[in-house]
């Protein structure tokens, strides 16, 4: 028998070990949400929330309800600006790193 591991308890305990990884996570987080594509970054951001800051944490920080920020982070999630950027910002300080734009020219 093969042995398997969930995968979400191995990002999870990747990101407690690697803070590179940790960081490249938000950073794609980030890069997917500014290139249009909402569902995966919230995903990835849902992942790595619940590998650092945790839920109950960040409804602390954020003053929502951590049930609200679950659903925001769902697959279906709609989170308005002001609360992505409370979750981008918590997280960030976690990581204990900033986030700077850089803009690339189209081909």
């Amino acid at each position: 028998m093969a042995l398997t591991r969930d995968f979400k308890k191995t990002v999870a305990a990747r990101v407690r070990r690697d803070p590179k990884f940790a960081k490249a996570l938000l950073d794609e987080a980030a890069t997917l949400f500014l290139n249009g594509e909402p569902d995966a970054a919230r995903l990835i951001l849902r992942d790595l929330v619940n590998a650092t800051v945790g839920f109950e944490t960040l409804a602390a920080r954020t003053s929502k309800p951590s049930k609200s920020l679950h659903r925001m982070l769902s697959s279906r999630g709609n989170p308005s600006m002001d609360n992505l950027a409370a979750i981008f910002d918590a997280v960030r300080e976690n990581l204990k790193v900033g986030i700077k734009v850089r803009t690339v020219e189209a081909a």
